[in-house]
């Protein structure tokens, strides 16, 4: 008679989940994930997530605004002395320029996912060494990764919306690709008449960038076994200094 193997269980009595369980808890539970990441630090089931949806944002960009108008209305937001120095060019020379931006821009879209795990692991490395040098968690790089992977998969909502609004006929010469839907205050606001370091500052203060903030100190909280507060002072404060700084630096070059 045989008998089934018994499921392992970690030391604070959680089953190991499946990879469709961690997912669906960052949503429901998010606490149960990043205990699970204990056990498991994989990071690719989210970011592939994460990149099927960001390649579908890119195309229905390209089929409801088009890459030139992308390039176009990025153009209007780029600082004045890049701007003086594309009009300066002879008419020869601007063209070549403008399309060369309109495929740097469609290449960006595409590639972004590629661009985010690079960003997400330069996030990682600076909370995990925050973490266990600042305040005494045993965290490893790997697991760190894993927590703000797993943290950003809330964004897909934020692309889903997105690609909504696209095909609900949103006006094409005021789309802006990086800011698409109305979750945060610099999208109401009227670039041309917003000093730059206000506008920036609106659109940093996101929902679903608060969102995913929240999940990442959940997240640094279960694993490290640190004070939420703790956690959340850490994740919000680098977040909140990152977000004056980069403002501060548009305004500059204005």
């Amino acid at each position: 008679m045989s008998t089934a193997a018994p499921i392992a269980i970690d030391p604070e009595g959680q089953a190991p989940l499946s990879e469709g369980q961690r997912l669906l808890n960052v949503f429901i539970a998010p606490s149960k994930t990043f205990a699970d990441i204990r056990r498991n630090a994989m990071w690719l089931a989210p970011w592939i997530i994460m990149a099927v949806f960001s390649v579908a944002y890119s195309y229905t960009v390209g089929t409801k605004v088009g890459w030139e108008q992308v390039a176009q209305n990025n153009t209007r937001m780029a600082p004045a002395s890049q701007t003086a120095r594309l009009e300066a060019l002879p008419p020869d020379q601007r063209a070549v320029a403008e399309k060369r931006q309109v495929m740097v821009t469609k290449y960006i879209g595409y590639g972004f996912s590629v661009l985010t795990i690079i960003w997400l692991a330069i996030v990682a490395l600076v909370l995990w060494g925050t973490f266990n040098f600042g305040a005494g968690a045993e965290i490893r790089f790997a697991q760190a990764l894993a927590i703000v992977v797993y943290a950003s998969l809330v964004g897909i909502i934020r692309t889903t919306l997105a690609i909504i609004t696209l095909f609900a006929g949103q006006d094409p010469e005021n789309f802006l690709i990086q800011n698409p839907i109305g979750t945060n205050l610099g999208y109401y606001l009227n670039f041309a008449d917003t000093p730059r370091f206000l506008y920036s500052l609106a659109s940093s203060f996101d929902l679903f960038i608060i969102w995913t903030l929240v999940l990442t100190a959940i997240g640094f909280a279960t694993v490290g076994k640190v004070k939420q507060g703790t956690a959340m002072a850490i994740v919000f404060g680098w977040y909140i200094l990152f977000a004056v700084a980069g403002a501060g630096l548009g305004a500059a070059f204005a």
